[in-house]
C-alpha cells in the first residue's frame, strides 16, 4: 500500500554529475556506473508515484542556458540515453539546477498547476559544490515561502563516498533550522549506497518528514 503523503505529488531529479579530474581518487570515474542500478530503482519508484513522468535536470558541459539541462515528463526507460547524451562538467554549479527547480515549483504553485501534496526534489550529487553558502541561502529562502512543512522536500543522495561532500550534506541535514533560520526542516541526506532498494518509499517519506 502506498503512503498517501507520497501520492498526488510531483517528483524532480537533479543529476549533479561531474567529470573526473586529472588526479581523481581511485574509483571516482566509475562512481555513477556503479550507482546505475540504485539510481534506476529510485527513478522507477518516483515514476510510479508520478505517472505523468518526472522532471529531470542533468549537469551538462558548455550548456548555453546554464550548467543543467531540463527534461520534462521523463520515464525510467529514457534515463540511460539522457545520461549518455550529456557530458558532465569538471566543476559543478549546483545552485543553477536547484534554483531553477525551486523557481519552477513556486511559479507552478502560483498558477495552480502543482499537485495537492506538493513536490519532492532529489539531488544526486558526487562532489562538494562550489557554491555551498548560496545553496544554503536558497533552501532557507524556499522554506519561507512554504505553507506547511510537508509541501516540499529536498533529498540529497550522495553518489560515491567523498568525505568532504558527506560533511556538507550532513550540515544541510542537521543545521538548517538551528544555524540558518530555516522555517522548516525540508532536507534529508543519505549516501545512495545506503538506501535499500526495498525501502525507497521510506527514504522518500523521510525527505518530507524532515
Amino acid at each position: 500500500m502506498t503512503e498517501p503523503l507520497l501520492e498526488n505529488r510531483d517528483y524532480t531529479i537533479i543529476a549533479a554529475k561531474t567529470a573526473p579530474k586529472a588526479f581523481a581518487p581511485p574509483g571516482f570515474s566509475n562512481r555513477w556506473i556503479a550507482a546505475h542500478d540504485a539510481i534506476l530503482a529510485l527513478v522507477t519508484q518516483c515514476e510510479a508515484l508520478d505517472p505523468d513522468g518526472i522532471t529531470l535536470y542533468i549537469s551538462a558541459q558548455n550548456h548555453p542556458a546554464g550548467s543543467f539541462k531540463q527534461y520534462k515528463q521523463v520515464t525510467s526507460d529514457k534515463l540511460a540515453a539522457l545520461f549518455e547524451a550529456n557530458y558532465p562538467p569538471e566543476n559543478l554549479n549546483l545552485l543553477d539546477g536547484l534554483q531553477t527547480a525551486l523557481n519552477d515549483y513556486f511559479v507552478r504553485r502560483a498558477a495552480g498547476q502543482t499537485k495537492p501534496n506538493g513536490e519532492i526534489i532529489i539531488v544526486l550529487i558526487d562532489g562538494e559544490p562550489s557554491d555551498r553558502m548560496a545553496i544554503v541561502k536558497t533552501i532557507v529562502n524556499a522554506t519561507q515561502k512554504l505553507e506547511h512543512p510537508q509541501e516540499l522536500g529536498i533529498g540529497f543522495a550522495q553518489v560515491g563516498d567523498d568525505l568532504i561532500t558527506r560533511g556538507f550534506l550532513t550540515s544541510l541535514d542537521e543545521d538548517l533550522r538551528s544555524t540558518a533560520n530555516a522555517k522548516f526542516d525540508i532536507v534529508k541526506t543519505q549516501a545512495l549506497a545506503e538506501i535499500d532498494s526495498g525501502w525507497l518509499s521510506e527514504f522518500l517519506l523521510d525527505i518530507i518528514r524532515g
